[in-house]
């Protein structure tokens, strides 16, 4: 994931709060205790995860109450409430920032070993979905007209998302071009390739 300037700024800032507050033992994991999350048997860590997130979402949207569903499988998270609106934020980068964050402190705790991702009111899913259903327009509109399309510049998991909707139809090609945060999907009728 790319990330501009002003996130990194504020990650930076968010860091050194994190270790400030390690070295005091205040972490917001060491304060979750008495916080209760449907259990996950499975990885232990992905509890304390999901208390996290719960406390975060707790405090950005002040009153709501979060429900979290964990997928194990898929190391996902799936967040419930009447309004998270600031949660997720514009185009979902108050979520993307969040998961980032939330990511940070799991790795850097050792609560995970991998990167997990949620999906808040399943905003992300249905942005997949309408991104797929565009792409699949845009596909039909270079068969018929035999021209190249390019897209507008999307996240690496919204580019993948394409690529697989559109490697079943055998009369066009994809490619990703251009540098992050530009890098986007151009669709090519099946014999064009330039």
């Amino acid at each position: 994931m790319e990330i501009d300037k002003s996130m990194k700024d504020a990650v930076s800032s968010f860091v050194e709060s994190l270790e400030v507050e390690q070295r005091e033992d205040k972490l917001i994991e060491n304060s979750l205790k008495k916080e209760t999350v449907a259990p996950v048997a499975d990885m232990p860590g992905m509890e304390s995860i999901a208390k996290i997130f719960k406390k975060i979402i707790g405090l950005i949207c002040i009153g709501e109450k979060v429900i979290i569903n964990t997928d194990l499988e898929n190391l996902r998270f799936s967040i419930r409430g009447e309004d998270l609106s600031m949660a997720i934020g514009r185009d979902g980068k108050n979520m993307a920032a969040l998961e980032y964050i939330v990511n940070l402190i799991g790795l850097r705790k050792k609560l995970i070993d991998q990167r997990v991702t949620i999906d808040i009111k399943d905003y992300r899913k249905n942005k997949i979905s309408k991104i797929k259903q565009s792409a699949l327009q845009m596909a039909e509109k270079v068969i018929r007209e035999g021209q190249k399309i390019p897209l507008k510049p999307m996240c690496s998991s919204e580019r993948k998302a394409i690529h697989n909707a559109l490697s079943k139809l055998k009369k066009v090609t994809t490619r990703s071009r251009y540098e992050e945060p530009n890098r986007r999907i151009i669709i090519y009728p099946a014999r064009d390739l330039k």
